[in-house]
């Protein structure tokens, strides 16, 4: 049996729960295999408070024992990986993404006699992202404009889907959206739902959920003229993240756009896309 992790190797509340050498390789491989994403040493610290919670609604002392469970448990094993993949998001979040769709993409789109628009939000978190793709597109017209808008939005979260499919959030949400987009957009809520707000139904029948891993086989029927996959590939190494691009790239149509974070590039792959500036790229 390995050592237990200890206080300085990251553990929460000291030696509370057994988690070896062995069984943090373990994380990092399964992560790595099934999510694509990669735990440095240096996120043990993370891993083991993350964990932890699981442990204990499970009542369990040792990784290994929930390991067994992982390994024989298809609903755990979705729990586990859900519990180490990080959900941070926003409305409107890199606005200047907007900016660059509403007062250049429309308008080349309609010049070029585009008659269906069709994005993806891979990793799309809470639904916070494709929420803000229509109704960025509602307020510039964009629904009376093409005759069909579909945006697909995709996360490995089979939990943070289920928050987005109901498109309800707290009004503290607000203070990230913009005020040109609140009245067509967003309803307060009143009664049981005072203090939330919800997406217009009609916005929200544009969208479709679904649960995806980015690394499994996609199985799109049409190419997309937008893709965008911000803050995802950071968990990324490199050569999943390249593998990722080029898969982008195949899966939108000639000059699509693709998005990322802003701290993420195309890195190698350059002859595919052109650098348009703040992480907008255009397929070559």
């Amino acid at each position: 049996m390995g050592r237990v992790l200890s206080r300085e190797e990251g553990g929460v509340g000291g030696t509370e729960f057994e988690l070896t050498d062995t069984d943090f390789r373990f994380i990092q491989w399964f992560m790595h295999k099934h999510a694509g994403i990669y735990f440095s040493d240096r996120k043990r610290t993370m891993v083991y408070g993350r964990i932890s919670r699981q442990l204990r609604r499970l009542g369990l002392r040792r990784f290994a024992d929930y390991k067994l469970l992982i390994e024989q448990d298809s609903e755990e094993r979705v729990g586990f990986i859900n519990c180490l993949t990080t959900n941070k998001t926003q409305f409107f979040r890199e606005y200047h993404h907007f900016e660059f769709l509403e007062n250049v993409m429309l308008k080349e789109w309609s010049k070029q006699g585009v008659s269906n628009l069709n994005f993806w939000s891979a990793g799309c978190s809470t639904g916070e992202e494709p929420y803000s793709f229509v109704a960025s597109l509602y307020s510039k017209g964009a629904f009376s404009t093409f005759e069909q808008i579909q945006i697909y939005a995709t996360d490995l979260d089979t939990k943070v889907l289920s928050h987005a499919t109901h498109g309800i959030y707290s009004d503290d949400a607000i203070s990230s959206i913009p005020p040109k987009y609140l009245q067509p957009c967003f309803f307060k809520g009143k009664g049981s739902q005072l203090g939330n707000i919800k997406v217009a139904k009609g916005l929200q029948q544009s969208i479709n959920f679904q649960q995806l891993n980015l690394l499994d086989e996609w199985n799109w029927q049409e190419p997309f003229d937008l893709i965008s996959c911000r803050n995802v590939m950071i968990y990324f190494d490199k050569p999943t993240q390249e593998k990722l691009i080029k898969r982008f790239c195949q899966q939108l149509k000639p000059h699509g756009i693709l998005l990322l974070g802003h701290s993420e590039s195309i890195g190698s792959c350059s002859d595919l896309f052109k650098h348009l500036g703040k992480t907008i790229y255009i397929k070559q």
